[in-house]
């Protein structure tokens, strides 16, 4: 059994930090045009941008359960295998003049601007998270919003936790998972949907409820 902290974090943080496999590409991107292709952009690397934003957007676009995500992968392998059925055949020829007609190159200056604007969102999204977060105490939690703003405080000693993970890709991508905080007998629900480190999170608050109703049978 974990051993319980006096104090755990919860951070909840906005969909936008799962464009940081982009970030990282356009960065990776603009290293490798910028050195490696300085005639002009290179048609492969634009194609492989597009790629991943298309398939960044997608995960981010729609909540993947365990059923929808093993359905995607099925349909993906389905596809890829009548191409190559198709191609192997003779009944899928693409012309090579037809692909270079249509050259999306990128210069390394989009790749650039594009790292410059994800990594500015990024950070402040970073930042914001160190001013709003709940903190769970032994006694108590709170919610702590702003650099001066005040905090809402709710007892701990009933408090119940209910953990899910609605997106598959989130939670490979981050370990991300939605997290919901009952405290006591009050009708306030509070939702947490996006908690890096899910399962980690949830083994500390159940360390620390756990010691909480142990000390409170004590007492009594």
């Amino acid at each position: 059994m974990s051993q319980s902290k006096e104090e755990i974090i919860i951070r909840n943080y906005p969909k936008v930090i799962f464009f940081y496999p982009l970030a990282l590409t356009s960065f990776v991107l603009w290293l490798i045009q910028l050195f490696a292709f300085p005639d002009g952009p290179n048609a492969f690397l634009g194609y492989f941008w597009i790629s991943v934003f298309f398939i960044n957007l997608f995960v981010i676009a729609f909540d993947f359960s365990s059923t929808k995500f093993f359905l995607l992968v099925l349909i993906i392998v389905v596809a890829i295998l009548v191409v190559i059925f198709l191609w192997v055949s003779g009944r899928l020829t693409i012309q090579v003049s037809t692909v270079e007609a249509f050259n999306f190159g990128l210069t390394w200056q989009f790749y650039l601007i594009m790292s410059i604007v994800f990594a500015f969102t990024l950070f402040f999204v970073f930042v914001n998270s160190r001013f709003n977060y709940w903190k769970i105490e032994r006694n108590e939690m709170y919610h702590k919003s702003g650099i001066f703003a005040s905090a809402e405080r709710y007892p701990v000693s009933a408090l119940r936790i209910k953990k899910t993970i609605p997106d598959v890709f989130e939670f490979l991508f981050l370990r991300a998972g939605s997290l919901v905080l009952m405290p006591g007998k009050r009708e306030e629900v509070i939702q947490l949907p996006t908690v890096l480190n899910i399962n980690k999170r949830v083994e500390e608050l159940d360390a620390l409820l756990s010691y909480v109703s142990v000390e409170a049978d004590e007492v009594d």
